[in-house]
């Protein structure tokens, strides 16, 4: 797979990079804003791509991003020609909030099998943020992918009133609601 680094949007760079370490099998889900900025077509830009391992125990990973010329600055990875964008490696696992049940949504690039967030748990991932740190982007970036994706809005109230938060799902149906 081919790429141009000083341009690639968030989603190129996840395939390029989610691809690569699945052929090296590290299986990786993409989560954050990077996924808001999939779903939007670029509406929003996160500036990185927050990949959580799926295996704890992933040894090889640095000789692996640097197969691809990344390299590990900090908790992140950078290449000298991407400027705009990094990686970064979250602790897993995998969850939002308190619901650890994530089945994220699968995509085949160059018959490799890479994982994403779905737009329902997207929109819970983003509700998060504003929930627990009062980050008003949060819920902004949740209504984006609401207007723009089919979300299991059922799913997301049982969600937010899980997290004693029946509030804010009341806010994103007014926020999403046609006008």
């Amino acid at each position: 797979m081919k790429i141009d680094f000083e341009n690639c949007t968030e989603e190129e760079l996840w395939k390029f990079v989610a691809t690569h370490l699945k052929s090296k099998g590290i299986d990786t889900v993409l989560v954050g804003g990077a996924v808001v900025s999939i779903y939007t077509k670029g509406a929003f830009e996160s500036g990185d791509l927050d990949l959580i391992l799926t295996d704890y125990f992933v040894k090889n990973l640095p000789q692996v991003m640097k197969e691809i010329g990344f390299l590990r600055k900090g908790r992140h990875y950078v290449h000298p020609k991407c400027s705009h964008l990094y990686v970064e490696f979250p602790t897993g696992p995998v969850e939002i909030g308190d619901d650890n049940k994530i089945v994220p949504d699968e995509l085949e690039v160059e018959g490799q099998k890479i994982k994403i967030f779905s737009p329902t748990d997207c929109v819970k991932d983003r509700l998060a943020t504003y929930i627990y740190f009062k980050d008003r982007v949060g819920i902004e970036q949740a209504t984006l992918v609401a207007k723009s994706h089919p979300v299991n809005l059922e799913e997301i109230k049982r969600w937010c009133e899980k997290e004693n938060s029946p509030h804010v799902f009341e806010e994103l149906l007014n926020l999403i609601k046609p006008t």
